[in-house]
């Protein structure tokens, strides 16, 4: 009689062990991930801009609404950023705390508990049943059970365990040795986060919370990981060179305007330019002075493309959501944006490339004729399978109103048993009225390789044996055929099937029943966990994306062979060499020997190697992806750019990753991969879209001041050019729908600059035409006729400024699409019409009602028809650029 702990046993044990809760993940709150996200490369040169002004203000230089407006720009990018992510945060830690509420039937004061698994302590004694988790580490007192352990090991091959010679269920007030903690395979010992398949005993519990082999694991994890994505390395690599490109166009433009005014002005005679400069003049040159040096601000200012952390926030968000519609759960941003550059994707087997679950996929007398399942249940030689799979096994039928289920045995039985259900067996009421009675059992065992059940059928014993067919086989001297009759067997003939079955990762099962001495073959059954029919387009989807998949799994190498085929990972019909290895053949060669160009699959994978292929494939600059489900597999997808966890994986799995795949399929990988690719072409978009704005004012305002003009933006005007507009143009780019298309682009390496080639060559066209037209708006006399005549030429700037922001969104179509056809796809992303339109008209009523502050008075028909020709002339010009430019696979 198990009595288990008592009320004070149980407050001492939890005084000296502490209870089983594992030490939760700090989770970031809202106003760290704030902080964090100022570290942003564009937002650290924001914040620089920003200081200046606001001391600019303090020195009456420029007005309070410049830096207002930029404060507005980083609040509104940190805080969309930084909303998405803890928002998709807290719906995961939802899903977290409702898989981890675990309930144990725990032996106490004697009496069984149904308690919390965090409130169990060293000394509990807990029953174990089929189904159940293992909630602690510990010994088995009573009973004998197997458990699945691969969530801890990667084994996928069930671990039988039965209670410890002389173990007691009662407690001496002492901790569990920790010696052979991590040996799986000692028959004796149980460990937290494994499931139990099938038998029924009592554990006494050793070790509790962050002590057990879960929880070290668990607890190893929680350390931080400093590795940058690629994304920041190139926004990196961008703001700095912006920083580099404004600070020298900033200064070189100070100094131009302080030779026009100082050299130019004075016609390059010496002595005026000495005169200028003398102390007598000292007012009028140190204004001079700030003058340039507030150009220079406003050149830096513009130079940096303030839109682009809001619009890199905002296409994160509408993805993470569309995302999440897909089972693709977005833990951390920069996991999605991650995944679209990925390089080499190692991907688990079981669950992920396959369904996760055994099925038998064919069944086939002694004579080698095959059933469909139809043909099956009508045949006589169904009702002897049927018999034979459910009294040599030792799990049982329940029946519900919802129909009859499977309780118990090993995963090959119940597929087996779950097939003959959907075929049409055991539906009648008992076996009482067939006349049937189990006499005997004989339990499977790893050396007899079968298991036996002898009923008493209509008076006469009949023994059905189920089991390894080298084993089963050469009992049987005859076999059934589909009336039922028996027939001598073809045993080479049978042979020869499963050989062929087993070179298609088919597991074989041999059933026979004997009368006497006389065995005669039922049949053979073929059982394998099936590829998933999505995985197979989805594998070659990613394949043809430029990205290497690399199956790992515990199985075997021939096993693993198949299905690696089948999946269409492994292309060749004979592999070459390095491109199927296992864990002995992989430790057996050295880091700089792995061949990853090759490497297509590694078999009796070990939790190590997972993290050795990981780094090495880091190491040699490639953006690594990992699938996993298993606690095993935490520390590799840590150390992974992008971890992907199964939705149905632990707890731990899902802690480490960046992105949860809800549905445990390929295809999901797949999606995440489509979708980073979108947010990365998105980005791409709207950086030609800006810079293209912020270049041509650049060069604006460095000629202008050459030629002894004013600066034709005003300040307020290039706040608005900014902030505002290109606010409102990150919400139009930030819609962009993802395209199959992108999965044909190759993936962008970790050291890639985020401007391509292509796309220079449409920022500096975009931008020199937008310069070229507008200079002749400001200096043509042919220009100017087109605008009424006043005194200080307030229609003409007027326009000009119009000019300006319509070229701007007539170039918003040509930056959203590297095609001829304008209008790809832009009917998936419906707002980037409204918006764009939304920008037209505000710069119409700004025209009107701006007045002196926005310097902007209101035009006529006429004046607007020539603005709106003058802007549009953008279009056709990047169009020819785009002929006479195309090549095959350049995207921007």
């Amino acid at each position: 009689m198990i009595h288990g702990l008592t009320d004070a046993q149980v407050s001492e044990s939890r005084a000296k062990f502490g209870a089983n809760r594992l030490t939760e993940v700090e989770g970031e709150s809202f106003w760290s991930k704030l902080w964090d996200n100022f570290g942003d490369p564009m937002i650290r040169i924001l914040c620089v801009a920003l200081v200046i002004n606001v001391a600019l203000v303090f020195l009456g230089q420029t007005e309070w609404y410049e830096p207002v407006g930029i404060a507005i720009a980083v609040l509104l990018a940190t805080f969309v950023s930084t909303y998405s992510e803890y928002s998709n945060e807290n719906a995961f830690q939802k899903l977290q705390e409702e898989a981890s509420k675990i309930r144990c039937k725990v032996y106490r004061g004697g009496a069984i508990d149904d308690l919390p698994i965090d409130d169990i302590v060293t000394g509990d004694c807990v029953l174990l049943q089929t189904g159940d988790k293992v909630p602690a580490d510990g010994v088995l007192v009573d009973g004998e059970i197997k458990t699945d352990q691969s969530a801890l090991n990667g084994e996928s091959k069930e671990a039988s365990k039965r209670p410890e010679p002389g173990a007691s269920p009662d407690w001496d007030g002492s901790e569990g040795s920790d010696d052979g903690a991590l040996d799986f395979l000692n028959p004796h010992k149980v460990f937290r986060g494994s499931v139990v398949c099938g038998g029924s005993a009592v554990m006494r519990v050793t070790t509790v919370g962050d002590k057990s082999v879960y929880g070290s694991i668990a607890s190893e994890l929680q350390k931080e990981d400093d590795r940058e994505s690629p994304l920041k390395v190139k926004l990196s690599k961008l703001a700095q060179q912006i920083s580099v490109f404004g600070y020298i166009g900033g200064v070189t433009i100070a100094l131009a305007l302080l030779f026009q005014r100082v050299v130019i002005h004075n016609g390059y005679d010496a002595a005026k330019i000495a005169e200028y400069c003398s102390m007598a003049n000292a007012s009028v040159l140190l204004s001079n002075v700030v003058h340039a040096v507030m150009l220079a601000v406003i050149i830096i200012v513009m130079a940096v493309p303030e839109g682009l952390p809001l619009m890199i926030a905002l296409v994160s968000a509408l993805n993470m959501g569309k995302m999440l519609r897909d089972n693709v759960l977005v833990r951390k941003i920069v996991g999605i944006e991650t995944a679209g550059s990925l390089n080499i994707l190692f991907s688990d087997k079981t669950g992920t490339i396959t369904k996760g679950r055994l099925e038998v996929v064919t069944f086939l007398d002694g004579n080698i004729h095959p059933y469909e399942p139809d043909e099956l249940s009508r045949s006589k030689i169904f009702r002897l399978l049927s018999d034979c799979m459910k009294w040599s096994t030792d799990a049982v039928l329940t029946r519900s109103e919802a129909g009859v289920r499977v309780v118990g045995g090993n995963a090959t039985e119940r597929a087996v048993m779950e097939y003959c259900i959907s075929t049409g067996a055991f539906r009648d009421g008992g076996d009482e009225q067939n006349n049937i009675k189990r006499v005997s059992f004989t339990p499977f065992n790893s050396a007899d390789k079968y298991s036996a059940g002898t009923v008493l059928l209509d008076g006469k014993e009949v023994t059905f044996i189920k089991g390894a067919p080298e084993k089963v086989l050469p009992k049987c001297s005859s076999c059934y055929g589909a009336d039922g009759a028996i027939a001598p067997l073809d045993a080479a003939s049978v042979d020869d099937k499963i050989n062929e079955l087993a070179g298609r990762a088919i597991r074989v099962l041999a059933f026979a029943a004997s009368h006497g001495d006389a065995c005669s073959l039922i049949g053979i059954v073929g059982i394998r966990d099936e590829v998933r029919p999505e995985s197979i387009g989805s594998i070659a989807e990613v394949q043809n994306a430029g990205v290497r998949v690399v199956m790992i799994t515990g199985d075997r190498k021939d096993t693993a062979v198949a299905i690696a085929k089948e999946a269409g990972i492994l292309k060749d019909i004979a592999p070459q060499g390095g491109s199927v290895l296992t864990s002995d053949e992989l430790a057996a060669i050295s880091d700089a020997d792995v061949d990853m160009d090759k490497l297509c699959v590694v078999a009796r994978a070990l939790p190590s190697d997972k993290s050795r292929l990981v780094r090495l494939a880091q190491e040699r600059g490639l953006v690594v992806g990992m699938t996993g489900d298993g606690v095993n597999d935490s520390p590799a997808l840590k150390k992974a750019d992008v971890g992907f966890a199964m939705g149905g994986g632990t707890e731990v799995a899902k802690e480490a990753s960046d992105i949860v795949i809800l549905d445990n399929n390929f295809a999901s990988i797949d999606k995440a991969i489509l979708y980073g690719r979108t947010i990365f072409n998105s980005i791409r978009k709207f950086i030609v879209f800006q810079l293209t704005i912020n270049v041509s004012a650049v060069l604006l305002s460095f000629v202008a001041p050459l030629l002894g003009m004013e600066n034709p933006l005003t300040i307020t005007q290039i706040l608005w050019v900014n902030l505002v507009m290109d606010t409102l143009a990150a919400l139009a780019f930030g819609g962009e729908p993802a395209l199959a298309r992108f999965m044909r682009e190759r993936p962008k390496r970790r050291d890639e600059n985020i401007v391509s080639g292509a796309m220079w060559s449409a920022i500096m066209v975009g931008a020199l035409w937008t310069f070229a037209v507008g200079m002749f708006i400001l200096l043509s006399p042919t220009a100017a006729e087109w605008f009424r005549p006043d005194g200080q030429a307030r229609y003409l700037m007027t326009g000009f400024f119009a000019f300006y922001i319509l070229t701007a969104a007539f170039n918003a179509f040509n930056a959203r699409t590297d095609r001829v056809n304008l209008f790809d796809h832009i009917g998936e992303n419906r707002g980037f019409w409204k918006i764009i339109a939304l920008i037209v008209v505000v710069q119409v009523v700004m025209t009107y009602w701006g007045g002196p502050v926005l310097s902007c008075y209101g035009l006529t028909a006429c004046e607007w028809a020539a603005v709106t020709l003058c802007a549009f002339s953008i279009v056709p010009v990047d169009l020819l650029r785009k002929v006479l430019t195309r090549k095959d696979g350049v995207s921007v």
